[in-house]
């Protein structure tokens, strides 16, 4: 478990290693009987790492459904007051709780990366840095940039419509933040060396009390 700010956690972890290691609630399993067999086990696996880590925090859920707004965003009926986020990557899976506070988190196991989308996601002096690197560290370092823009898009509820490649992130960086036109301000950490696979928390600056129901489908 990670801790960039007070009231913010994350945790990143293989799925088969969860699975091996927590019980799966029996309406995480329920709903993952739905899915595709390759959906399931990141289904069960990233809300099996998210109550695990709420149980290390002191808020355990017993059982508590975790649901999904329609945009997919994961909340939590019985806590409006926490926030959280979950991601999977190819056997990966990331988790991320907000004590009154919206968090985003995302993982992502490096893959290719052309030209367009280098220039697209980065500033003209990395982009043409990334490009001249080995493919292997290329796509590494394209995915601790590319992790944080998406988990902080993900901290304000937009997902991948909020243009995560507008968030600025330079080539190299640890920590940041990242300022909204409405005013609003997400902080965002990556950290580089300390993580097995690139992955990036990011939480807003301000609290949030949040009010939702307790419908929603099931997304991540």
């Amino acid at each position: 478990m990670r801790t960039p700010v007070e009231g913010v956690h994350y945790v990143v972890r293989r799925s088969e290693e969860v699975l091996d290691a927590l019980p799966v609630a029996a309406t995480d399993r329920a709903a993952a009987a739905e899915l595709p067999p390759w959906r399931a086990v990141e289904h069960a696996a990233s809300r099996t790492l998210l109550r695990g880590l709420l149980r290390e925090i002191g808020e355990d859920l017993r059982g508590g459904p975790v649901a999904a707004l329609p945009s997919g965003r994961p909340y939590l009926p019985d806590r409006p007051d926490l926030g959280v986020s979950l991601s999977h990557s190819s056997g990966w899976v990331a988790a991320a709780v907000g004590r009154n506070r919206d968090v985003g988190v995302d993982v992502q196991v490096p893959y290719a990366v052309g030209d367009r989308m280098l220039r697209l996601c980065c500033a003209p002096g990395d982009a043409e840095a990334l490009s001249g690197m080995p493919e292997a560290r290329r796509r590494r370092e394209f995915a601790w940039i590319f992790t944080v823009q998406e988990a902080c898009v993900k901290a304000v509820g937009a997902g991948f419509p909020g243009r995560p490649w507008s968030v600025p992130v330079a080539l190299g960086q640890r920590r940041g933040d990242w300022g909204r036109g409405d005013g609003e301000r997400v902080g965002w950490c990556a950290p580089r060396g300390a993580q097995p696979v690139p992955a990036g928390c990011a939480w807003t600056e301000r609290e949030v009390f949040r009010q939702v129901g307790a419908g929603g489908g099931d997304g991540l």
